[in-house]
């Protein structure tokens, strides 16, 4: 039995394949499928051509329809091409992934399996490694009959017409058995897990808990080491750290616990949610959300809306809030000639006149930086201790004129 879905030991070639619904138009298609081949080279594949089709609703057998899959098989049977996987960028039913590997005759793979895929590979704690593999079996559970479409099932037992299981469904059976008590094995080991975490994030007292969120890959990590002065893991790919750490920061004379926590994706499979049930604990127990934002992405509002959506999701409690639009460094915008009289679109909007839409009702909740060119850095600390202080304040009175004392003092040496 295969015990879990196959992280890649070298680089392989890949086809990506979108469809163009009534939901998702031609150009949303374009990007999710630059964000699926962002989410390829991640894992370590390379994308080498992506299909597309208009339909209504995806084909219930094969997801696309029967001439565009024709056009698949005759690109991927190219030797020339080398293809080895297809990549889907919705999730496909069990009878999906069945019926497109066997008119392909390579290995197929859905949005969700290549998501759970570079989590596998990315895990470094025993934590994170749990919580992984428990999402990887209850994907797993319901495909496991795919793993045996090569035994058929037998009947026998003369004219009485009984019919006797083959050893497909004798294995079918006993690998789901395995299965299911690998995953109350690994929900149990979590559940110790979460209990550890409990108790650790009980010793930190009462001091005020402030947590990075954001999209995968908008600098939570970079922005996480220039406040603590740490030295996170950051990188430019998706999921560059999925453990949940935690940093004691001090602005001026105000202690405060950050936390970096795993970034969110479009279509996040659900098996992920239920796994890091816990590691998103500490969204929910945080007293403050620090949403970091990659304003130079072309889509960041509705990445804000998929973080937005999940951070409901998890926890249907109003927080304060805070909104950093990083990357003001990468932030580019072609200028319109002056006889342009056609409306402006997105392209053409320069920052200071983003700066004066919907974020200008922001006000005080919203900050512009470059974590990696440390860009307005001290305006967010400032803007930070100001935030961290009303809770702080909020929580021990008695504290206030401490603060004040120190400010004035701080008045009186400038």
């Amino acid at each position: 039995m295969k015990d879990f879905i196959i992280t890649q030991a070298e680089t392989e070639n890949a086809v990506l394949v979108g469809l163009i619904t009534p939901e998702q138009n031609e150009s949303k298609v374009k990007e999710y499928l630059n964000e699926l081949d962002f989410l390829t080279t991640t894992a370590g594949i390379r994308a080498v051509k992506r299909f597309t089709q208009r339909l209504d609703m995806p084909n219930s057998v094969t997801f696309v329809g029967s001439g565009k899959l024709q056009e698949i098989k005759e690109y991927t049977e190219n030797e020339e091409h080398a293809i080895s996987l297809a990549i889907f960028d919705d999730e496909l039913s069990p009878k999906q992934l069945r019926n497109l590997e066997a008119a392909l005759k390579i290995r197929v793979m859905d949005r969700t399996a290549l998501i759970l895929d570079i989590f596998a590979a990315r895990a470094q704690t025993a934590h994170a490694k749990t919580q992984v593999e428990l999402a990887q079996y209850n994907y797993m559970l319901p495909r496991l009959k795919r793993l045996w479409t090569h035994l058929e099932r037998q009947s026998g037992g003369g004219s009485s017409g009984f019919r006797m299981r083959g050893p497909g469904e004798t294995q079918l059976e006993t690998d789901r058995r395995i299965i299911l008590n690998k995953i109350s094995k690994l929900k149990s080991d979590l559940k110790e897990i979460d209990r550890q975490k409990f108790t650790q994030r009980q010793n930190r007292g009462k001091m005020v808990r402030v947590a990075l969120v954001g999209y995968t890959n908008v600098g939570k990590s970079t922005l996480m080491n220039l406040l603590s002065k740490s030295d996170i893991f950051a990188e430019n790919k998706l999921f560059a750290t999925l453990d949940t750490t935690v940093r004691k920061v001090t602005i001026d004379n105000l202690a405060f616990l950050l936390t970096d926590t795993v970034g969110f994706i479009r279509k996040l499979p659900t098996e992920l949610i239920e796994s890091f049930k816990s590691t998103l604990d500490e969204v929910r127990e945080a007293d403050l959300l620090v949403h970091v934002v990659d304003i130079a992405h072309p889509s960041f509002e509705e990445q804000i809306q998929v973080v937005t959506q999940t951070l409901n999701d998890i926890n249907k409690e109003e927080k304060p809030f805070l909104i950093v639009f990083n990357k003001i460094d990468a932030f580019s915008y072609i200028e319109k000639e002056f006889d342009d009289l056609t409306p402006k679109t997105k392209e053409n909007i320069s920052l200071e006149e983003l700066k004066q839409t919907w974020m200008n009702k922001l006000h005080e909740n919203c900050v512009f930086i470059s974590a990696k060119e440390k860009q307005n850095i001290e305006e967010l600390k400032s803007l930070l201790y100001r935030k961290v202080r009303e809770i702080h304040v909020q929580r021990f009175p008695y504290n206030d004129f401490l603060y004040q004392a120190h400010e004035e003092i701080e008045g009186i040496e400038d």
